[in-house]
């Protein structure tokens, strides 16, 4: 069984990558163990999404009387109905991929594959048996999964990973939530809006370590007001599950601490998939838990390449979209640039959002840039005001001497959809004095962006 390109895994970087190739006229073969989508479809991006919709639905009628309405009868949840129906969207959307291969006359091979010499994978079905297939280039995006500490091991019952968190049959009275990292709040989140009472543990001094520390900050802020404690600068040293529920040992400033809980979370990273793939009989080279690659995901091996969470650089959906379909063009023989890993977006989906692109500012400083730097608050927005979302603003950083958008910084309502602007401007190599001149419809959120610039060079108007 001989094709152009076999890719390994069929998350968002293995199927829009085999679509694209497709597109290109490549006969493709994608080889999958699990569930077409991948963790993002199917236990990560968009399932967790579907309950933080539900969350926010049910904040909306627990607080109907803000908006003038009034609600007869007990507003609870249904938390099976929950997430019964983040399973179903996450269903839906696997089958659209299914589709999606079907369309695009990509054969799908069910099974664990293996790298091996010569340009070949070797593909063991669910009953063990083994077929062997080929290809002019070999394609591995096998994804990764929720990391383990140890002194942190998940059982799958009361410490677990964010595959569990999606799917508990009872909803936990009390929960430690270890990891403030995207994964960890937008759980902490959910479960909190649920009912929970939940707890975050955090090594670092600030939630969101990666944020901008403005956007730190105003986060940890709200996330008290809604009820989660969190404890920064903290650490869980052991865990005791011998009990009904889990006593974690917290190791903070002032000392030990025990908590606790029913359920403890770990969202502590995620670690590559990249054993037990052939990658040491083929010969491609690893480092610290991740595949090299060059400038075109090529490995170190002629014919083999890699690209997703597997490679370096920041572990997202759309990342690894844009690396495959860049590995892709390259085979091709279209004329590719390398991918600019500093005009990434980030998206954290907990309310408020948190959005950002570029240089926080401690980075623009730290790299010896003199900056200049705006933020409007959501507070001073006509649309925000009206919509019940008050919190949060966007912070914009700029180089003073030659005008470039360093960083984009946002939190509040529906940041996740604006942020995109930032990333454009920024690829267009756009100056401030362009977003100030660019109309922005009013009244929208996204006037925010415009103001905050408009304050970075001292212009702003509704402020």
């Amino acid at each position: 069984m001989k094709y152009d390109i076999i890719i390994l895994g069929s998350g968002p970087g293995g199927y829009v990558t085999a679509i694209r190739a497709s597109q290109l006229g490549f006969k493709v073969a994608v080889v999958e163990k699990e569930n077409l989508g991948g963790i993002c479809l199917n236990w990560g991006c968009i399932p967790t999404k579907a309950l933080l919709k539900s969350a926010q639905v049910f904040d909306y009628l627990k607080h109907a009387a803000d908006y003038g309405l009034t609600i007869n009868g007990e507003v609870d949840k249904d938390f099976n109905a929950v997430i019964s129906r983040s399973r179903g969207v996450a269903e839906g959307m696997s089958k659209g991929v299914q589709f999606l291969m079907k369309k695009n006359k990509i054969e799908v091979i069910d099974g664990f594959g293996k790298v091996k010499p010569g340009k070949k994978v070797d593909v063991t079905d669910k009953d063990g048996n083994v077929t062997e297939i080929s290809a002019d280039h070999i394609i591995i995006a096998t994804g990764a999964r929720s990391r383990e500490l140890l002194n942190l091991p998940q059982d799958g019952k009361k410490v677990i990973g964010y595959r569990q968190a999606m799917t508990l049959p009872t909803q936990p009275k009390k929960m430690i939530v270890v990891g403030s990292g995207a994964i960890g709040v937008e759980f902490a989140h959910f479960y909190n809006s649920m009912g929970t009472d939940v707890t975050i543990v955090e090594f670092m001094p600030n939630i969101v370590p990666v944020e901008d520390e403005d956007v730190s900050k105003q986060f940890e802020r709200s996330l008290k007001k809604s009820g989660i404690n969190i404890m920064t600068n903290s650490s869980v040293e052991k865990v005791d599950t011998s009990g009904e529920g889990v006593k974690a040992t917290v190791k903070t400033a002032k000392g030990e601490e025990v908590l606790e809980a029913d359920i403890l979370l770990s969202a502590v990273g995620i670690k590559s998939n990249i054993e037990n793939i052939g990658l040491e009989e083929t010969g491609i080279a690893t480092d610290r838990d991740k595949i090299l690659v060059n400038d075109f995901y090529q490995t170190n091996i002629p014919g083999y390449y890699a690209i997703g969470d597997v490679v370096p650089g920041q572990a997202l959906a759309h990342v690894a979209s844009a690396e495959g379909i860049l590995c892709v063009e390259k085979i091709a023989g279209l004329h590719v640039e390398p991918l600019d890993y500093g005009n990434i977006p980030g998206c954290t989906y907990a309310t408020p959002e948190i959005a950002s692109v570029g240089m926080t500012e401690k980075k623009a400083k730290e790299a010896g840039y003199e900056i200049k730097v705006g933020k409007f608050p959501f507070s001073a927005s006509g649309k925000a005001k009206a919509a019940g979302t008050p919190d949060g603003f966007v912070k914009v950083i700029f180089d003073a001497k030659y005008g470039e958008w360093l960083g984009c910084h946002m939190i509040g309502a529906g940041v996740t959809d604006m942020i995109a602007e930032a990333v454009v401007a920024r690829k267009l190599e756009t100056t401030g004095h362009e977003i100030l001149k660019a109309v922005h419809p009013h009244p929208t959120m996204s006037e925010a962006v415009m103001e905050a610039v408009a304050a970075a060079y001292d212009e702003v108007i509704h402020l």
